[in-house]
């Protein structure tokens, strides 16, 4: 077994991170913070609404609701995405 899959070890071929440019650096630091920054949104706006319920109870159903949505909005991405290939 001489395949290599992405992520095994040795690499063929390793990055040398002395040869980055600061620039392509901060490029990558400002995608980062910009994707953290709307993941963080997203999940903020979960919890106001998950705190707009008045019992305990009343937010694990509405957590559930938001679950079930997320997954359905995930299958059909999903669909999508196999539709395009």
């Amino acid at each position: 077994m001489t395949e290599h899959r992405p992520g095994s070890w040795p690499v063929k071929q390793p990055v040398d991170l002395d040869e980055i440019e600061h620039q392509a650096v901060d490029e990558l630091y400002v995608q980062r913070q910009q994707e953290k920054a709307l993941h963080e949104m997203c999940l903020d706006s979960v919890r106001h609404d998950l705190e707009q319920q008045p019992t305990g109870a009343s937010a694990q159903a509405k957590a559930r609701i938001w679950c079930a949505q997320i997954l359905a909005l995930a299958e059909d991405v999903a669909a999508a995405k196999r539709k395009a290939a």
